[in-house]
């Protein structure tokens, strides 16, 4: 229920509608969303590139990511056929790239040919990463989820390779990867303001009772 002084709500009920158009409302509200551009082969030697922008990273110690193929793509088809792929950032340059990628392409046909991506081999697996990205992560399969009608796959970090320009003091630097990100619909975002803030540990917060009264009042 929506209390006296706050603004009214439109409500979005996943058992009353359709499926496609509740994907469209969550798409639209879990943003800004990263993109998984994955690169894999298949058993034919075929290599395929598509974006995904379900991904996240899923554990830290093991290092492994996850992207989640919504229905069962070429990605999801070839990582579980040779089980391992790539991840690489997709930077603001390779915009209109990174979308003709994600064009349904048949299984046999390589999406980085005919959007002009060029490709480069990798240092530990034999998936290939994109050559203009400044990013790659290396990954062998850790394991699939399937979840309703996508199935989430879990990649076991090899390696990690950073263009020796985007890094700064032991680590890569968001205004050189410059990446975009996935929103609601057809809409893409840039990295846009950058904003920088330390946490605040309980011992600082707890001897300073002017910490709270500033951010309750901000």
């Amino acid at each position: 229920m929506t209390s006296p002084d706050s603004p009214a709500r439109t409500t979005f009920d996943p058992a009353a509608m359709a499926p496609r158009d509740f994907y469209r409302v969550v798409n639209s509200v879990v943003v800004p969303r990263p993109i998984a551009w994955v690169c894999s082969h298949s058993a034919e030697g075929v290599h395929n590139l598509a974006p995904h922008s379900f991904y996240t990273v899923a554990c830290v110690k093991p290092p492994i990511v996850q992207f989640t193929s919504v229905g069962r793509k070429d990605s999801l088809n070839n990582v579980e056929a040779t089980g391992d792929f790539t991840v690489s950032l997709v930077p603001e340059a390779l915009f209109e790239q990174a979308n003709a990628t994600g064009t349904d392409f048949p299984p046999d046909q390589s999406e980085a040919e005919h959007a002009g991506v060029r490709l480069e081999p990798s240092e530990r697996v034999a998936a290939m990463r994109v050559a203009q990205s400044p990013v790659s992560i290396e990954c062998t399969l850790h394991s699939t989820l399937r979840l309703g009608d996508s199935t989430v796959v879990f990649g076991r970090v090899e390696w990690i390779s950073v263009w020796e320009s985007a890094v700064r003091d032991g680590r890569p630097r968001i205004e050189e990867l410059r990446p975009l990100a996935r929103l609601g619909g057809n809409e893409w975002s840039t990295i846009g303001e950058v904003k920088s803030i330390p946490r605040i540990p309980y011992a600082t917060w707890s001897a300073d009772p002017g910490i709270g009264e500033q951010v309750r009042g901000g």
